[in-house]
């Protein structure tokens, strides 16, 4: 990691995914790719099989001067063009036949984006694992809470009567479709990257498939059908899957952050020493872990319209799109899985009131069965007449301070249709639920 990141590291990034994206690992993945080469042309005869130890040998990030390998790039353009030479350099010492068959038919690029590849496979490998940590929490939260009831809220203002099991089952509705996003990213997006100087691999003549089908074995990647230097629609999709899930875990953030209010206090970040605190206010308890998620879906962004902007690439090589991608694309991916460690610490520590819940069903007088006592008067006044005059009682009980059944109840309109039993029960917390059973029972037979 960076020391830019040190500090801040552990409230956006995680460690492990944050360890995939060190220079010292962009490094070894493009000598990765140098030696999977290597390895893929002699197995096709273009280059002596005695080449192949010392070109391996010397493929150890290990072995190299980060800051002469810095230094180079910042001259050359690119960290490939000093990084061959270095490779070069350090197989024809012990080889000087050797050294002449490094990067054979090969371009700066190939070794690039084929290196980021294999750590963007790294990056998902670890990225899905946790979705799925945090996707079986969210089912058990949909299962177990499917019967706590709480206030809906629309604009922010209390609705209607809603669960937090339906509300646990939303949030993992959409993980569940990220991860088939992610999923998909290993066949079509996830591919190697080897066409030579423009694209058609010349300098290897007619072997130039058999290499590049030999390459892609080595390294475990589909070999596409053709190279894609300057077709840059990948890298946005897979900016597009990690923003997306970024953006669902600000989200399940959000809702959570709403919830801790000390006005709504119906749920809470788990505590833990030194957790949430303020620097002045001893009583705070802060929501940290959501207000990082959120963090990051507000900066992701406008980092993927960076990979956006970068599509329109020039002829069969960019000049400066391209080198846009190599900062941001692992960014991207890092503040999402430093999104998915908070939010996944959160879900799976979530403490609930379900008392105050329970109360703030009730807390505005009633109002939020509003919508069930004029649905069951549309039955016999029509849907107009009935929610004209719930409406009414409706005003009359804020003004009055007074509970909306109470004025229901001197309603001759009303009285006509209900009995003081029907009324009551319209009033239950439970007897307002509507499909919610069936669509958390939907939402947990998908996974």
């Amino acid at each position: 990691m960076r020391d830019s990141h040190a500090l801040l590291g552990g409230l956006f990034g995680d460690p492990q995914v944050d360890a995939v994206f060190t220079d010292a690992a962009r490094l070894q993945a493009m000598l990765d790719v140098e030696a999977a080469l290597a390895r893929a042309q002699v197995r096709c005869g273009v280059i002596p099989a005695a080449a192949l130890a010392p070109i391996e040998a010397a493929c150890k990030a290990e072995l190299y001067a980060m800051d002469a390998l810095a230094a180079g790039t910042a001259l050359a353009g690119n960290p490939a063009i000093p990084l061959v030479k270095a490779l070069t350099a350090a197989v024809r010492q012990h080889d000087p036949d050797a050294a002449r068959w490094v990067h054979w038919g090969a371009t700066s690029q190939d070794i690039i984006d084929s290196g980021a590849v294999l750590q963007l496979r790294a990056a998902l490998d670890l990225v899905q694992a946790r979705v799925q940590v945090l996707c079986a929490a969210l089912a058990g939260l949909a299962d177990a809470e499917r019967g706590t009831g709480l206030p809906g809220r629309t604009l922010l203002q209390q609705a209607v009567p809603v669960t937090f099991g339906l509300k646990a089952a939303g949030w993992l509705d959409a993980l569940q479709r990220s991860q088939r996003r992610l999923q998909a990213l290993r066949g079509d997006t996830l591919v190697l990257q080897f066409g030579g100087a423009a694209g058609t691999l010349a300098s290897l003549q007619t072997r130039g498939l058999d290499v590049a089908e030999a390459l892609g074995e080595e390294l475990q990647l589909p070999v596409p059908a053709l190279p894609w230097h300057t077709a840059r629609d990948r890298i946005a999709e897979l900016g597009s899957a990690f923003a997306l899930l970024t953006g669902t875990l600000g989200k399940i953030a959000t809702d959570i952050v709403l919830l801790m209010q000390s006005e709504v206090a119906e749920a809470f970040e788990p505590a833990a020493e030194g957790k949430g605190g303020s620097s002045a206010m001893p009583h705070k308890r802060n929501p940290v872990g959501c207000v990082a998620a959120i963090a990051a879906a507000t900066r992701v962004p406008g980092l993927l319209s960076t990979l956006f902007a970068a599509m329109p690439q020039p002829h069969e090589r960019a000049a400066g799109q391209w080198h846009a991608e190599w900062e941001t694309v692992p960014e991207i991916v890092r503040l999402c899985a430093g999104s998915l460690a908070q939010v996944s610490m959160v879900v799976q520590g979530l403490q609930l009131d379900r008392a105050r819940m329970l109360a703030h069903l009730d807390s505005h007088g009633g109002l939020l069965y509003a919508e069930a006592v004029a649905v069951t008067l549309a039955e016999t006044l029509g849907k107009s007449a009935a929610h004209a005059l719930v409406e009414a009682a409706s005003r009359r009980a804020l003004a009055g301070s007074r509970h909306l059944r109470e004025v229901l109840q001197d309603l001759p309109e009303v009285t006509a249709q209900l009995s003081p039993a029907q009324l009551q029960a319209l009033f239950a917390p439970d007897s307002w639920r509507g499909m919610t059973d069936t669509w958390i029972d939907r939402v947990l037979a998908r996974r």
